[in-house]
């Protein structure tokens, strides 16, 4: 199978010229695209009561954004290692501010769905940026790039801070209007500061067919399962905390907000250094750990609010269990610290293990969690519907991390605990 070749450049120890211009720059391009990505999370919530929508409609439509910005995100990253990063990312910021524009003028279920679909794309921008930043650093120091440029997930949090006083001035129009003159301002700044990719254009390079042989490989799709445990759960999270801090608490939206914000900010902002934990420690140690918190913060926030009767000595006594808001707050930052070292830490893995196919793997990986960021909203939306419990999100999460530790156990934990036990015998 070809390979796209890297610069020999970027193969030593230090980072090429104009490497951290083009790092922060990417990661601003990122953070902005990311808070256009999760806006219907927030201004769903008057697009809800408007509407009359149950919680199953609420995730679709909240979640229906991220569906295409997972799907392209596998031809995106192949388009990066084809024409580069500065190329594919500008035209991304200026072409997604039509259809957010757009947003502003829908009135029925169905128009939110189709139009948020079309500017769900800016999603791809992880596939574009994440390679692009990758080839402008070496081996040793690509676990803290591609960590710097995720937490452009802060975005998230900047959503929850910005879309709630929007609202609370203009009404949630103007959301979609402000965020669209941000894209084409980012754009522009984009293209001024950014450089040319250097690992991209260069002789013939790979066919298609020749890109996508490295999906034979069994560990890109047990990357597949991590990322959309860490990626897809930060997402569903960030589109869902908001709306369930409204309805299991009462706030308004923009209280909901800046308490969602509480898992959203860590989650973006801790990203790099969970890169940079990952590079030390290797990749394998930070995920089998994030696993083990992810674990526990979801098993303790998933109990659901429940009162019970005993019979004493005294008569029947009533007690109530619950979470109040700071103990639950404190665990979901918990949980956002976790998904933040996972999400740097699969990344990790794919600079290490795939320093050739950046662009194809980090595309399918990114695909999968962006696919599991789609379906998480809608699946705890018919859960909670179903059931009637509204902490039955985490019950469904805390399954999806189960699957995960016993993944990582059998793959590697074990096998690394054989291959020891079988030297020391000899």
């Amino acid at each position: 199978m070809a390979e796209a070749v890297l610069p020999q450049a970027g193969a030593g120890e230090r980072a090429l010229p104009r490497a951290w211009p083009v790092l922060f720059v990417s990661t601003f391009a990122f953070m902005i695209c990311f808070a256009v990505w999760m806006m219907l999370g927030v201004i769903g919530i008057p697009i809800r009561r408007d509407l009359g929508l149950n919680n199953t409609e609420f995730g679709l439509l909240t979640s229906t954004p991220v569906l295409l910005g997972a799907v392209m995100r596998l031809p995106f990253g192949v388009w990066t290692d084809r024409f580069g990063g500065r190329i594919v990312m500008t035209l991304l910021l200026a072409g997604a501010a039509i259809p957010v524009y757009s947003l502003s003028w829908a009135t029925a279920y169905w128009q939110f769905l189709a139009i948020g679909l079309i500017l769900g794309i800016v999603g791809a921008s992880f596939a574009v940026g994440t390679p692009y930043c990758a080839r402008f650093f070496p081996k040793s120091r690509r676990g803290f790039a591609m960590g710097f440029f995720g937490a452009g997930t802060v975005g998230a949090a900047l959503n929850m801070f910005v879309a709630p006083l929007l609202i609370e001035a203009w009404g949630w129009r103007m959301v979609p209007r402000v965020y669209a003159a941000a894209l084409v301002v980012t754009a522009v700044v984009f293209w001024l500061v950014s450089a040319p990719d250097p690992g991209a254009g260069r002789g013939r390079g790979p066919s298609l067919r020749e890109q996508l042989a490295v999906l034979r490989d069994w560990r890109v799709w047990k990357l597949c399962q991590y990322y959309s445990l860490t990626f897809g759960g930060f997402t569903g999270l960030s589109l869902w905390m908001t709306s369930y801090y409204v309805q299991q608490y009462g706030f308004d939206v923009k209280a909901a907000g800046l308490l969602a914000a509480a898992f959203a900010l860590p989650a973006g902002a801790l990203r790099a250094v969970g890169g940079w934990i990952a590079d030390r420690h290797g990749a394998q140690n930070v995920t089998w750990w994030v696993l083990w918190v992810a674990w526990i913060a979801l098993f303790l926030i998933s109990y659901p609010p429940t009162q019970f009767t005993v019979q004493t000595i005294d008569g029947a006594r009533s007690f109530a269990l619950g979470w109040s808001v700071l103990p639950f707050t404190v665990l979901l930052f918990a949980l956002g610290v976790a998904l933040a070292f996972g999400m740097a830490s699969t990344f990790k893995y794919v600079g290490d293990e795939y320093p050739h196919n950046l662009g194809i793997v980090s595309g399918v990986v990114g695909l999968a969690g962006g696919l599991g960021g789609f379906l998480l909203p809608v699946l705890w939306g018919a859960i909670v519907d179903l059931t009637r419990i509204r902490s039955s999100c985490f019950m469904f999460l805390y399954g999806v991390v189960w699957v995960s530790l016993i993944l990582i156990y059998i793959t590697e934990v074990r096998r690394v605990e054989l291959v020891k036990h079988r030297s020391e015998s000899t």
